[in-house]
């Protein structure tokens, strides 16, 4: 099925970290980190476990603040907040277990400003449109996964932050994240995933995390 619209209404913005440093205790994760990205391209993080990863994009989500360097996105007008135009999916899905998928997705959408009208069609275009109408606490690990995708295109957004989006998916899942990703891309989207999952995407920005990026 054709994936339905992923960017929405405000234009992707263009990223620009300088000499970013973050540690964690006495442990230093990253330090002069410099990065560009720019609407249309995609950015992979890759590095072993413990080298920030997550706390690089939760960095670049807003919710910390670095010990050192900066992240800005430009342009984006003042009166926008972060929350209208980034996607940030960290490792839990933020589903209601008591809730239906369909109910869940709905409910997203009208948390996120998006349009509840979508839901269906979301749900369709993930593959998850026969779990519409059981509750989330019986579905499997790629099934909740599904549903959750389902937010980036009930609410759409043209930034999107993926903490390894691949987990608990089934190859024909793993598929459907790539395409959504080169979709947002090939929109002007811009989408930055922490995964060591390949992404097959053409232009593809590579950064690795406590070593050299490729």
């Amino acid at each position: 099925m054709a994936l339905i619209s992923t960017l929405g209404t405000v234009p992707a913005p263009a990223l620009a970290i300088r000499g970013l440093a973050m540690a964690r205790g006495y442990r230093t994760l990253f330090r002069d980190l410099d990065i560009d990205l720019a609407p249309g391209q995609v950015l992979q993080l890759t590095g072993p476990n413990g080298t920030g990863k997550s706390t690089l994009l939760r960095l670049i989500a807003g919710f910390l603040k670095p010990d050192a360097g900066t992240i800005r996105w430009s342009p984006v007008p003042d009166e926008v907040s972060p929350g209208e135009w980034l996607h940030y999916s960290g490792h839990h899905e933020g589903l209601r277990d008591g809730l239906t998928a369909q109910d869940n997705v709905a409910t997203l959408a009208s948390l996120l400003g998006g349009d509840p009208a979508r839901t269906g069609a979301a749900l369709g275009a993930v593959g998850a449109a026969p779990l519409a109408e059981l509750p989330v606490e019986v579905l499997s690990a790629g099934q909740r996964r599904r549903v959750a995708l389902a937010r980036l295109l009930v609410a759409p957004r043209p930034v999107w932050l993926l903490d390894e989006p691949f987990t608990a998916l089934d190859r024909d899942g793993q598929a459907l994240v790539r395409q959504l990703i080169g979709a947002q891309a090939a929109a002007g989207g811009l989408v930055i995933a922490a995964t060591h999952q390949p992404l097959d995407l053409p232009d593809l920005v590579h950064v690795v995390l406590g070593g050299p990026a490729s």
